[in-house]
Formats: C-alpha cells, sequence, structure tokens
C-alpha cells in the first residue's frame, strides 16, 4: 500500500509537471499590455538613434527661448523616461534643450538577450546620444535618479580625467540613488543564480505594482494607471526578460565603489541631490548623513517627510522647484 500511495504522488507530480510546462510557456510569450495614450504619446514625441546595433529611444524638447542650457535626464531602474514626464513642461520653461533616453534594457529601447549590461556601456550612449545630437561641444547639465546616478557618476569620472568623447558636463544633480532594489529579491537575482532567470520570467503586474510600490509614499502612490504604464513600459520588448542581467549593476557598483563615489568626492562641477526621506532604500537619516560627511561640498534638498523614492513622480512641484533653485544658484 506504501509503495502504492508513493507511485501515485510520483505520478501526480509528473502529470503537474507536465500541465505546468505547455502553461509557462504560455505566459512567457503574453504579449505586452497595449500602450496607454499618455504613453503612446510620449513615444511618438520622441525618436531613436543607433549605437552598436541597438535601437535607443529618445526624447529631445526645444523649450525657453533666449536660454541656451541644456539639460540631460538619466532615469531610474526598472522604469523608464517617463518618470519625467510630470517635470518636463516645467524643464522646457527653464532650459533651451531637454533630453531624456531609455538606457538599453529599458522602456522603447532594445532590450537584446543574452547582453552584458553595464553602466559603462550605459554612459557610452548617453556620449553617443550627444554626438548624435551634436551637442559635443555644449556644456550639458546631468539630472539623475537612482540607477541613472550610477551612470552620471561614470559620465563624470570620464569628464574628469578628459576622457575621448567625454559630455562637457555643467552640473550634476543627483536624487535617490539607490543601494539595492531590494523590492525585485536582488539577493537572488543579483548574484546571478539559476533562479534569477526563472524569477523575472514569473514577474506579472501583481508582483511588479506590489514591489515598486513599496519605494513609494503611502499617500503618493502611482494610480492604478500610472503602475500600468511602468509595467507596459518594462514589458515591451519583452523587458521582463532581461532584468536579472541589468541587475547585475549591484556587482558592479560593489567594484567600482572607488571610481565612482572618487568622482564625486573630488569634482568641482557644482553638485546637488534631492532627496525624499521616506526612501526605504536610502534611509533617513542614516543615508542623508553619510552623503554629507562623504560629500560636504555638495548642497541637497530635502523634500517633505511623506516623499520617498520616487521624488520626480511624488512631489514633481517640490523636485522642480528644488533643481530650478539649484541651476539658478551659480
Amino acid at each position: 500500500l506504501y509503495c502504492r500511495d508513493r507511485f501515485l504522488m510520483k505520478e501526480w507530480w509528473v502529470q503537474v509537471g507536465l500541465l505546468s510546462v505547455p502553461l509557462l510557456a504560455v505566459y512567457l510569450h503574453i504579449p505586452p499590455p497595449k500602450l496607454s495614450p499618455a504613453l503612446l504619446s510620449w513615444r511618438s514625441s520622441g525618436g531613436y538613434f543607433t549605437y552598436k546595433e541597438q535601437n535607443i529611444f529618445y526624447r529631445d524638447s526645444y523649450g525657453a527661448v533666449g536660454s541656451s542650457d541644456i539639460v540631460i535626464l538619466l532615469h531610474g531602474f526598472p522604469t523608464s523616461s517617463y518618470d519625467w514626464c510630470k517635470i518636463w513642461e516645467g524643464l522646457t520653461q527653464r532650459f533651451h534643450r531637454v533630453i531624456a533616453l531609455d538606457f538599453v534594457g529599458f522602456g522603447f529601447s532594445d532590450k537584446p538577450r543574452p547582453h552584458r549590461y553595464s553602466i559603462f556601456e550605459q554612459a557610452s550612449i548617453v556620449e553617443g546620444l550627444v554626438r548624435h545630437l551634436g551637442l559635443h561641444h555644449q556644456r550639458i547639465n546631468l539630472l539623475s535618479h537612482d540607477y541613472g546616478d550610477t551612470v552620471a557618476q561614470e559620465l563624470l569620472h570620464r569628464y574628469e580625467h578628459n576622457k575621448t568623447g567625454s559630455i562637457l558636463i555643467n552640473s550634476l544633480c543627483l536624487s535617490n540613488g539607490v543601494l539595492s532594489p531590494f523590492f525585485l529579491l536582488p539577493k537572488i537575482l543579483k548574484d546571478g543564480g539559476l533562479l534569477s532567470p526563472v524569477i523575472t520570467r514569473l514577474m506579472n503586474f501583481f508582483f511588479f505594482s506590489r514591489g515598486l510600490g513599496a519605494v513609494f509614499g503611502p499617500y503618493t502612490q502611482p494610480s492604478q494607471a500610472e503602475y500600468w504604464d511602468m509595467w507596459t513600459a518594462v514589458r515591451t520588448n519583452d523587458g521582463n526578460l532581461v532584468v536579472d542581467s541589468i541587475l547585475q549593476y549591484i556587482n558592479q557598483r560593489k567594484k567600482h565603489r572607488d571610481r565612482w563615489v572618487g568622482a564625486l568626492m573630488s569634482t568641482s562641477v557644482p553638485l546637488h541631490l534631492i532627496y525624499g526621506p521616506l526612501d526605504p532604500v536610502n534611509p533617513h537619516p542614516e543615508f542623508l548623513q553619510l552623503y554629507k560627511k562623504v560629500l560636504p561640498m555638495s548642497t541637497v534638498s530635502v523634500l517633505d517627510d511623506h516623499i520617498s523614492h520616487y521624488p520626480q513622480l511624488e512631489d514633481p512641484t517640490g523636485f522642480l522647484n528644488a533643481y530650478l533653485n539649484f541651476i539658478n544658484s551659480f
């Protein structure tokens, strides 16, 4: 009887396994959600340039008459240039050119796989965009968030060391730079183990929105439509299948910490931080105390107590005012 039960149990697991394989295959090939009117408008207002056979999406808006200032916006993980939509109009009233891109692997840009995603490559893509737009002799203001902060640090390192093709950086404003995107199980994902590609491929809207919601404040949560826009941007070009590869940047941050933190410590470029203090990724006050200790020359804007990890989306007015005050201070 015991042997028969074991046989039946084994047979049941085999049946479950055989059923799961086609279901999983169907799930992995579910097409991405359709673009909302807002996302369609964002994409149609932009264009593409080619970097080493990869199509990179960017937006480039002409703004303030009489200003020659240029700002380039560098988005965070796991989202896209659409993160800047709520302050875009305000920036065009101050800057002559407002430019943003989707890094390779993000948003509307190509998401190759297999591919060795790296901060160095993303920085080179930004430099490529600047050349493509004919702005390589112009001074550029960089405004970055999260993953984009690290890309900005690499760009700053190249500028400070007069690397060929480097951007002429006029100023740098960081915001809520990430330490570890814990809401996507980084311990499993960042080490590139066998479970990492499986977990990212099983990510769905429910888990994505729950995870991302954890880094927004309780009173500044995105609407359901906004969550869907973020998820749609991730799913476009099968971006959910490359998340585990992109997450290797956490290990890159550790490996190249001296290079990237050193760039901030040694620069004479005007430096600013806009900080949402409710951020669980960069907790207050420990993060701010460390930042001010390491970078005493940087100015800092701390937003309202209820603002968390996505300040440009949670408090666009406060974020924009803080940034423009910084820009107008030098």
